[in-house]
């Protein structure tokens, strides 16, 4: 028997409501691995706390959640290798870590580091925040700057870039398994 060898790291992208966590938890859904769920939400509102219920509702039976909003990369190393990671997503941990007002580049390291030394594959999923408006504030241009430097390391190190538009998914880069 051949066994499958995975992608170390698959990279989603798409826009605002895109389809691309619905796409990300069902191709992991599909694999035959235990399912691990990184949530970087964190509800400040009641528009909030509703869209975190309705990931939370529509995945199936199954999936551990590790709450990590700002702590992503320690939690990466931590997980066995037997297991397949959602990480959900890239765009809130950096909004977490833009309003704590932390190192952005250290922090973006470390993560970059723990993708690279987690012993499970993991899917990331991200917004494309680059095909926009230019924001009309200085917090809303920073965050889209480091958000949009954070996308292009990660489709970099990763072995496998889907882009969802509509709920289509398109490979850029690699193949799915």
């Amino acid at each position: 028997m051949v066994k499958k060898v995975w992608p170390k790291l698959i990279f989603i992208l798409g826009g605002a409501a895109s389809g691309k966590s619905r796409f990300a938890e069902t191709f992991v859904e599909a694999q035959a691995r235990p399912r691990i769920y990184l949530a970087t939400a964190q509800a400040f509102d009641t528009e909030m706390e509703e869209k975190i219920a309705l990931h939370r509702d529509r995945r199936l039976p199954g999936w551990t959640t590790i709450e990590a909003p700002m702590d992503a990369a320690a939690r990466l190393r931590a997980v066995p290798g037997e297991a397949m990671v959602l990480f959900d997503c890239a765009t809130l941990w950096m909004s977490n870590q833009l309003l704590a007002d932390a190192d952005l580049d250290a922090a973006q390291g470390d993560l970059l580091a723990a993708l690279a030394d987690c012993a499970a594959p993991v899917v990331v999923v991200s917004n494309e925040v680059g095909q926009g408006i230019v924001p009309d504030n200085a917090l809303a241009r920073r965050f889209r700057e480091a958000q949009g430097r954070l996308n292009i390391v990660l489709a970099a190190q990763a072995d496998v870039v889907v882009h969802v538009v509509a709920g289509l998914p398109q490979v850029l880069k690699g193949r799915l398994p």
